[in-house]
């Protein structure tokens, strides 16, 4: 068997066995591999949910509980009593808007100047910043945070916009509908709205599409990431209708609508080049730029520091993506390890066929079947100590290619350049086509001032 050991600090380290005499990539070619994803997709930005438990409650109107909590043995009445009480107004579990003007749902079309939705008070946002904030430490979840699977919420609600046409972004929530929500990229993502939901019907004056923006912000501040300046005034779809309006997702295509990344898009497993690369790793990276990056407005360096700030959060699963295990050593803590890991590190391909993963005790590196990553294990031993890690497709593009790697290696070597820089792109990436609606930025909005 040959074995293909990348160290992407140089791409010259090949390593073989003297066995038989087939290169690692061609040990795929007899599994077809379509260029969309088999499993729901898993693309950019943090931690998958997965977990689809009973409703606390059951509701008629609601009977897959997707608009409900996924508390573990918690009722929303008993999520409200634990949380309960910033102002009198909330011993009824709804906290009113400051300005008695506003009303209790935010319009469906953008607020004129001087709207009432454009009145709500700065404390009232701090209020749900504090909450938000006693969400997010939750054991029963992914490594006992939510943080990476909302900040995977804003960034998929927002990375469907496209500069030419105007279309998508994190205004109207479009993902509560189907349309939006059917895409494979979005699986499990149902669990992440129902989570929020509890704070949704506490803060009726915040739309769904802001309070899925500010959960991620205060998830990224939460976990030790940069503070992000945060403004309000996206407003929700009344309806599908008007989602569909926009054209780019009615109908689904078969795969996804293909504003989201595919990790693997392009890339074939019948051969290598000279460095170990498989074939149509260039391809990847055209997708990645071209296809989802630049058609949103962002240059290299942005894309650089999404995916190693957005990656240094949460795991893949099998389940969920086809994918399997963490970037990163802790991915529930703001750093710059995504990128100094993919330096430094060993990385090897491997498939759901690859057992000897089991034996090492990472098992959990294993994808589904049809499925590839590369993983900082080596059936010879190393990587034996290290903790469990894997790298997307097209997470090691960013080091294959010339012009992404000057980036990561900058983000390497200065952790505190990648947190402002993060903290921008993720900000401009939220506020994609909102330009109309956004009123201006909530004074004082980091965590401090809500505590």
């Amino acid at each position: 068997m040959m074995l293909l050991l990348l160290t992407v600090t140089g791409f010259s380290s090949l390593r073989l066995s003297s066995s038989t005499p087939v290169t690692h990539v061609a040990r795929y070619a007899a599994s077809p591999r379509s260029v969309t994803m088999q499993h729901g997709g898993k693309g950019f930005g943090g931690g998958e949910a997965t977990r689809d438990p009973p409703p606390t409650v059951y509701d008629p109107s609601d009977p897959k509980g997707k608009q409900q909590a996924i508390h573990k043995a918690e009722s929303f009445a008993e999520y409200l009593a634990k949380r309960g009480g910033f102002s009198d107004s909330h011993k009824s579990g709804v906290c009113e808007p400051r300005s008695a003007a506003v009303s209790k749902v935010a319009p469906a079309t953008a607020p004129a100047s001087g709207s009432p939705y454009a009145e709500l008070a700065d404390a009232y946002f701090a209020d749900i910043r504090r909450e938000l904030a006693l969400l997010m430490d939750n054991p029963s979840w992914d490594d006992g945070s939510l943080a990476p699977v909302l900040i995977r919420l804003a960034w998929h609600s927002s990375g469907t916009y496209d500069k030419a046409s105007g279309t998508g972004g994190s205004n109207g929530a479009g993902m509560r509908f189907d349309a939006e929500a059917s895409d494979c990229e979005n699986a499990g993502l149902h669990t992440a709205r129902a989570f929020l939901e509890p704070v949704k019907r506490k803060f009726p004056g915040i739309s769904y599409s802001d309070l899925w923006v500010l959960a991620a912000y205060v998830g990224i501040e939460h976990t030790g990431g940069p503070s992000i300046a945060f403004r309000p005034g996206r407003v929700d779809w009344e309806g599908e209708h008007e989602l569909l309006a926009g054209g780019w997702c009615n109908p689904m295509p078969r795969g996804g609508h293909g504003r989201l990344p595919g990790a693997e898009k392009y890339v074939a497993y019948d051969s290598a080049d000279a460095a170990g690369r498989p074939s149509g790793w260039q391809k990847l990276c055209g997708h990645i730029r071209d296809e989802v990056f630049y058609r949103m407005g962002f240059g290299d360096r942005e894309i650089v520091a999404l995916l190693c700030g957005g990656h240094v959060y949460g795991r893949c699963h099998r389940g969920s993506s086809g994918y399997a295990g963490a970037w990163v050593e802790h991915p529930t803590r703001f750093s710059n390890e995504y990128a100094t890991d993919m330096l430094e590190d060993e990385w090897r391909l491997v498939g759901h066929e690859d057992t000897w993963l089991d034996d090492m005790g990472a098992a959990e590196l294993r994808p589904a079947a049809g499925n590839r990553q590369y993983v900082n294990k080596c059936p010879l031993g190393t990587g034996g100590d290290d903790a469990n890690q894997m790298m997307l497709l097209s997470d090691m593009a960013l080091a294959w290619d010339p012009d992404f790697r000057v980036h990561l290696e900058a983000f390497a070597a200065d952790e505190a350049m990648l947190a402002r820089e993060f903290g921008a792109a993720f900000k401009k990436l939220t506020e994609l086509g909102c330009e109309g609606v956004l009123q201006p930025e909530v004074a004082a909005g980091g965590l401090a001032a809500a505590r």
